[in-house]
């Protein structure tokens, strides 16, 4: 009993030893927070003057320019719930295939432990939120503390302790710095946009980074009762994983020639856009009494006469596939994937690229063109943009296509063929749904087709997305059966 004894006193000493300092700024920030939190349930008149005069001084301030209203929207979505939990769970998935299960654990746990804590202090407290002359944005729910900051101080401090081992020393105080910056914008921006008190965001932040120095902590005497040492939190939680954190470690130059390869871009976005503007401005004003002409006259018509409210309903959600949301979403979730998996940007390179030219040359297509919607009721209403070509079919198309370009040739398995049907059934699924909803012609639906085709075409030729794979690029992931992939990422996600 005594040998365990000792043996459970000497990582113990060395922990509190090593890390006196960094525990009393823990407690320094847990008392901190327990005593603002007493100020506000007892609404201690001089914070409360403190509070009301800095909300509505910012409101004057801000309330009336608008592009900053912008600018600040913009920063704030940063701290938001959807955003934090994209970023941990695509941080825990590729630590869990890079077998780095321990760190997966240490951001689960500090990540939960933050979506706990913020609903039951609100609950606690319930104070309202600030009430000022010009409201910029409406949100529900209490006041204190603000969810927004504790969850960025919580996430964003907790995936730079995980990934500061991966970056050269010289860039270590960079990234704490560029990261402290973001979380204190993100708090700034609840202040000035009239959703939450100055001592919500404080609290937010003294609460985040107790709790954030509790789990760091935590993680540290865990690795001390496993026999390694214990080292300053700016190198990182786990320094020996430096090189398995690392976002794409193996790869020493993105493209050969870059500057030919932009000139190539540049060229080819030019060609790529004449071709459309020639295409579209044929069948949009110099088609008469063609093939086509008829096919953009009879399609639309035969849709709206087949119009049910059930299909009405089911054309709705199946064009959603083909929204920004949507094919944003389907990129953050792939893109990560293949960086965990096969250690590479070339590929996510051409995916950003992809998406990006589709983006561009659909807008500057579309501005040329001018061309109207079809003669039917628009279920969408009027639209910012013109019908040729179409911007959600064009966006699943390139997404897909992208996608199953890069996965097709890095596995021998039988599922590359869903990602095959995928980039054939979604933009057929959409562009059925776009026409049916009297928002494109079949002309608009081929425009999108020969945007890809030459766009994909150029960057894949450029980029060269599977040159890796050629190279003997083999991925993280030892073995690529699906009957043992699962059984490999549940050995990862054990301490060891």
């Amino acid at each position: 009993m005594g040998a365990v004894r000792n043996v459970l006193r000497r990582p113990l000493g060395h922990f509190t030893e090593r890390t006196l300092a960094g525990l009393a700024l823990v407690l320094g920030a847990g008392v901190g927070f327990g005593l603002l939190l007493v100020l506000v349930r007892v609404r201690w008149s001089p914070l409360y003057d403190v509070d009301h005069g800095v909300a509505e001084w910012l409101n004057e301030q801000v309330a009336p320019i608008g592009p900053l209203v912008t600018v600040l929207n913009a920063i704030t979505d940063l701290g938001g719930r959807a955003v934090i939990i994209w970023l941990v769970t695509v941080a825990v998935v590729g630590l869990l295939i890079r077998r780095q299960g321990r760190l997966a654990v240490f951001l689960i746990v500090t990540g939960l432990g933050a979506l706990i804590l913020d609903p039951s202090l609100k609950t606690l407290v319930d104070r309202l939120r600030p009430e000022v002359d010009v409201p910029i944005g409406a949100y529900a729910g209490q006041s204190f503390p603000s969810g927004h900051a504790l969850g960025s101080m919580v996430a964003y401090g907790a995936l730079l302790l995980v990934f500061l081992p991966a970056m050269a020393p010289r860039w270590r105080r960079v990234a704490i710095a560029v990261v402290a910056a973001v979380v204190f914008l993100i708090g700034f921006t609840r202040v000035a946009l009239g959703v939450h008190f100055l001592s919500d965001v404080i609290g937010a932040w003294l609460l985040g980074a107790a709790w954030l120095g509790v789990t760091a902590y935590a993680f540290r005497l865990w690795r001390l009762e496993r026999g390694r040492p214990a080292v300053p939190l700016t190198e990182g939680l786990e320094p020996e994983a430096g090189q398995e954190v690392a976002l794409a470690p193996d790869e020493e130059k993105l493209l050969p020639h870059a500057r030919a390869g932009v000139a190539e871009i540049i060229v080819g976005w030019v060609l790529v856009f004449g071709a459309l503007y020639a295409f579209g401005m044929f069948v949009s004003y110099h088609a008469d009494n063609t093939f086509l002409a008829r096919l953009d006259e009879r399609v639309p018509l035969w849709f709206a006469e087949r119009r049910t409210a059930s299909l009405d309903e089911f054309s709705w959600w199946w064009s959603k596939f083909g929204d920004t949301h949507a094919i944003l979403l389907i990129s953050l979730v792939f893109c990560p994937l293949v960086l965990a998996i096969w250690r590479r940007w070339r590929p996510v390179l051409f995916v950003a690229l992809t998406m990006f030219g589709e983006l561009t040359l659909f807008l500057a297509s579309a501005a040329a063109v001018d061309r109207p919607r079809p003669p039917v009721e628009n279920l969408d209403g009027p639209m910012p943009t013109s019908s040729f070509p179409s911007g959600h079919i064009a966006a699943t198309l390139c997404v897909w296509v992208a996608i199953a370009v890069i996965v097709f040739v890095r596995t021998d398995r039988w599922w590359r063929w869903v990602f095959v049907a995928l980039a054939v059934v979604m933009p057929v699924g959409v562009a059925v749904s776009r026409m049916y909803r009297g928002m494109h012609h079949p002309t608009d639906f081929m425009g999108a087709i020969l945007l890809t085709t030459l766009w994909i075409g150029l960057l894949y030729w450029v980029i060269r997305p599977n040159e890796d794979v050629r190279q003997g690029n083999q991925p993280a992931i030892e073995s690529e059966d699906v009957d043992t992939l699962d059984d490999e990422l549940a050995r990862a996600g054990q301490p060891g």
